[in-house]
């Protein structure tokens, strides 16, 4: 009879909270939560699943921001259990039951398209595992590309973090003659390229791209790439993400800010280039120094002769002066 009583007051309570305080106010202890997954299917539609510990006394569970649609929740075999809601889809209250508790919802209007990238700004302070669209095997988690192969999913714990990905890019694909060899660089984009060029003496990129903010995916080789780029759009150092050697390519990842003449630099040409001029200027500076050595030792000789002739003049003066007086004396 006093569990009824108290579950009833429960109820009544979150029945009158506003919705606006509901978010500041907890109505018994935070649930436990055993898992938390977050699903992206091709159609970039969320779907959420939270499954809470089995528990003697009631506790809260809060769902992730969003708009929330069609709210379930069932034990274990799929029976439904009294479903409240706290505040404006803030948190819902778990009863107390033997069994696990499977919280489950549509998530709406979080994942968003622009520049044609689909992004989620998340915040759960949970461990979330995410699935992702079998279709991808890029994303990008607070700007930093993570590659999949055949797993589709990732976790995120304690989450917040900006996740990125671009879905059905248009492929273009060059074909590279090197050493007798044919391979094939696929670049991956929603911006339009053209003038692609790749050098073979220097393993240098150079394309035009025309689009702003656009990701630039580029599949690589590994017989014509190098261990590390710079890139630039003209004559200004972008960022560039060299992130995956798979074995059989590396992945390069960039996005421009704007249109225009993108050049990606293997860093070893540089490198190479360094010793050349360092040497041109110890030799500039021995033949700069060997050129003084020879004015000084000019002067030097100068002086010499100078002091000889002053010598050679005063001993003359001072003969005469000898010969005067002997003559005076005589």
């Amino acid at each position: 009879m006093n569990t009824k009583i108290t579950l009833f007051i429960i109820i009544s309570l979150i029945l009158v909270i506003p919705s606006a305080s509901a978010q500041e106010i907890n109505i018994g202890e935070k649930a436990v939560q055993k898992s938390v997954e977050v699903v992206i299917n091709d159609d970039n539609e969320i779907h959420v699943k939270h499954i809470v510990s089995s528990s003697n006394s009631p506790k809260q569970m809060k769902l992730i921001d969003g708009i929330i649609e069609n709210l379930t929740i069932t034990d274990e075999e799929g029976k439904e259990q009294l479903l409240t809601v706290i505040g404006d889809n803030y948190a819902v209250m778990v009863f107390p039951s033997s069994d696990n508790s499977i919280i489950e919802y549509d998530l709406k209007d979080v994942l968003l398209l622009k520049n044609n990238v689909w992004t989620l700004d998340f915040l759960y302070l949970e461990t979330t595992t995410f699935i992702i669209p079998e279709k991808l095997d890029l994303i990008f988690v607070n700007d930093r590309p993570v590659y999949f192969d055949d797993k589709k999913g990732f976790s995120c714990h304690g989450c917040q973090m900006i996740l990125e990905y671009s879905i059905d890019e248009p492929k273009i694909l060059k074909n590279i003659k090197f050493e007798n060899n044919e391979f094939l660089i696929e670049v991956r984009t929603f911006a339009e390229i053209d003038k692609f060029n790749f050098d073979q003496s220097t393993k240098n990129i150079s394309f035009h791209v025309n689009g702003e903010n656009q990701l630039v995916t580029i599949l690589i080789p590994v017989e014509l790439a190098s261990e590390s780029y710079n890139v630039f759009i003209g004559d200004e150092k972008i960022k560039l993400h060299n992130y995956v050697n798979n074995g059989t390519h590396v992945w390069l990842n960039i996005r421009p800010d704007s249109s225009g003449d993108v050049s990606i630099v293997n860093i070893a040409n540089i490198a190479n280039e360094k010793p050349i001029i360092q040497t041109d200027i110890p030799e500039t500076s021995v033949s700069d120094v060997n050129q003084d050595i020879v004015v000084y030792v000019l002067l030097g000789v100068i002086v010499i002769v100078g002091l000889v002739v002053m010598m050679i003049i005063m001993r003359k003066k001072k003969s005469l002066r000898t010969s005067v007086i002997e003559d005076n004396n005589i």
